[in-house]
């Protein structure tokens, strides 16, 4: 079961990271755009479709990485004050009835979707450039696909909680400033005291 969660965790952290470059390329874009748009009066017809293409593709592609890293919004201030097995109770069946089911749907309605965008080579309505995005169209399906498994991965975490009584948590990769603030000043506290 750990095998399958370090697994997972791994396949989400590495199609998180490698297509949070498109922010990258967002930026070189939308620079791009501003210079040519107000210094050379010559704006682009396909930069906003581009910027929508590579920003819902990086928000679909990045979902089960900031699963795994129990980065989504939760409403835990309840949650919190549990024990973990109790937590991982909870979990669980919040998992089998809403999470597993919504992704299902994500991924057999993201099929649908994608074939019939494949199928008459779709371009994009908002501009006369045409842009082509029947080929982003199967992100949808990817994404659900990363979602699912880590999903798995996540009630396995579940299982675990509820038999030891402690949550198996994902290896830190991405740290908020304000925690490394905070741990460099208890760190400081510490070297002070002694």
């Amino acid at each position: 079961m750990i095998s399958f969660i370090r697994f997972a965790d791994s396949l989400s952290a590495w199609f998180g990271k490698s297509f949070a470059w498109l922010i990258l390329l967002m930026s070189i874009g939308t620079g791009y755009e501003v210079f040519v748009r107000y210094v050379l009066n010559s704006p682009t017809a396909w930069a906003l479709d581009v910027s929508f293409i590579m920003y819902g593709t990086l928000f679909m592609m990045g979902g089960a990485y900031t699963l795994s890293r129990g980065g989504h919004v939760r409403g835990d201030f309840l949650y919190r004050l549990l024990q973990p097995k109790t937590q991982g109770k909870i979990d669980i069946v919040l998992y089998i009835v809403f999470f597993f089911p919504g992704v299902l749907a994500l991924i057999l309605s993201g099929w649908k979707y994608a074939a019939r965008s494949w199928q008459y080579g779709e371009v994009s309505v908002n501009s006369p450039a045409g842009v082509p995005i029947y080929q982003f169209k199967a992100v949808i399906v990817a994404a659900g696909i990363l979602l699912f498994i880590q999903g798995i991965a996540q009630v396995c975490r579940c299982i675990i909680a509820i038999r030891d009584n402690y949550w198996l948590e994902a290896d830190e990769d991405v740290f908020e400033t304000e925690d490394l603030l905070i741990q460099k000043a208890n760190m400081a506290e510490k070297d002070h005291i002694t």
